[in-house]
């Protein structure tokens, strides 16, 4: 009971942020497929009970697959874009119906002893999107494929007013009432857009992003984007959808998220705990964080040595930053100025080590910018078994509790570290588990 408490009680901070935001949530035709969707529904439930306002949009592709292997009819693409002739329309219709309707009835069940119970979603759709026709490239009819001409975001902001669920499916009109088969990513990212969304999340048969050792990405600033979408040409599906986050993300969306339609509760981790499930990628992230080298020392001086002349931070020589640079992570503003840094040193015991030296430049605080080394650290130091973070701290011990660090005494310390404790300083001390 006392774990469910403590649960409640970390995760209000994040309704309260998050009630009366709009949120665009985007499914593939997968993940509608999936087990794991009825309890996806049951989380998006909880989400507009909760007072966010949801735009859910889906795709069709394996449906539409299905449909086409049953009729005998041969799947046209042309870099990785379907040619949709008339017979193929014919599929895509039946299949982004049935697609719907499923999603539909889902998100009307309200069975007693159900998670839906006494939900009453009110769904709505239609002709919401209007389209234009691909046309011909390079020599290549496209038919009935189209691309998102304008999204009908008055008329949505109308119903998401009046407390609906918007659905919108991957097919839009001319307005000469033709229909489009059209790209649920492009959709989802041209609705976050024009409704000025808080967040977009992508869902995806993956965890999110992963670097080259497999290690899943917590966070993803935007120009590190570019070269992800590089390293991802292999995965079609995780590409789109990291390039719609990123679209989004250049045209005002604050935070686009890539987590798993297959991992049961990862939209409700993602939205309600400090750690998430998957890969977050930030509008104001066009800083990099990256590893210290020799070259930076220059700039770590600069970014210290105010904090040190005021007590803040003790006092390090540019030999000892030097001795110890593999320590330390710095954030780098686009224009190359060192705007943040912190540092990590493991303890003797294999499994905790401290956090020193955080620091923010005066001219770039109250941006997030020291919770996004922290983020950044804490998942350097899971990777490499860490289970316990202590700091010292004489004057930022309100943002440390923020962040999930609770007070301990000197006799929780390391030995190696106590040892070391400077009482003239007075130092408070926090510690956090994280695993």
């Amino acid at each position: 009971m006392s774990d469910y408490v403590k649960f409640l009680r970390d995760t209000s901070p994040y309704i309260n942020a998050h009630r009366g935001k709009t949120f665009v949530l985007a499914i593939s035709g997968e993940g509608i497929a999936h087990a794991n969707f009825t309890n996806i529904v049951h989380d998006i439930a909880l989400l507009h009970s909760l007072g966010i306002r949801l735009v859910l949009v889906h795709g069709a592709r394996h449906q539409i697959e299905e449909r086409l292997t049953n009729c005998a009819i041969e799947a046209r693409f042309d870099q990785n874009t379907r040619i949709t002739d008339s017979v193929t329309m014919a599929c895509v219709k039946d299949a982004v119906g049935s697609a719907r309707i499923t999603i539909e009835a889902q998100l009307s069940t309200g069975a007693a002893n159900s998670p839906m119970h006494g939900a009453r979603i009110r769904v709505f759709g239609g002709n919401l999107i209007t389209a234009k026709p691909l046309g011909v490239r390079d020599g290549i009819d496209f038919h009935h494929t189209g691309e998102v001409r304008r999204i009908d975001q008055k008329a949505i902001q109308k119903q998401l007013d009046d407390g609906a669920l918007v659905l919108l499916s991957p097919i839009g009109y001319s307005p000469t009432g033709e229909p489009y088969n059209l790209n649920y990513e492009d959709i989802a990212t041209q609705a976050a857009v024009s409704l000025g969304a808080e967040k977009l999340v992508m869902f995806s048969a993956e965890n999110g992003l992963c670097d080259d050792q497999g290690n899943l990405i917590k966070m993803l600033s935007l120009n590190e984007v570019p070269q992800t979408l590089i390293s991802q040409a292999e995965n079609i599906s995780l590409q789109r959808n990291l390039l719609a986050c990123y679209q989004a993300c250049e045209n005002g969306v604050l935070r686009s998220h890539i987590i798993s339609y297959a991992d049961n509760g990862a939209l409700l981790t993602e939205l309600f705990t400090r750690e998430g499930s998957g890969t977050l990628i930030l509008k104001n992230g066009k800083e990099i964080i990256r590893q210290a080298t020799i070259d930076d020392v220059g700039g770590l001086l600069e970014l210290i040595e105010p904090l040190e002349q005021k007590g803040i931070l003790v006092k390090r020589s540019r030999e000892l930053l030097e001795t110890e640079i593999n320590r330390f992570m710095v954030m780098q503003h686009a224009e190359g100025t060192l705007v943040g840094c912190a540092a990590l040193y493991p303890f003797s015991d294999g499994h905790s080590a401290e956090l020193a030296c955080v620091a923010t430049h005066p001219d770039f605080q109250n941006r997030g910018f020291a919770s996004r080394l922290l983020a950044q650290l804490e998942t350097y130091a899971s990777q490499k078994k860490i289970r316990q973070l202590f700091v010292l701290t004489t004057h930022a011990s309100d943002w440390f509790k923020e962040k999930g660090f609770v007070d301990v005494t000197l006799e929780e310390l390391p030995a190696e570290r106590k040892s070391l404790y400077n009482f003239q300083r007075k130092s408070r001390i926090f510690c956090k588990n994280l695993l």
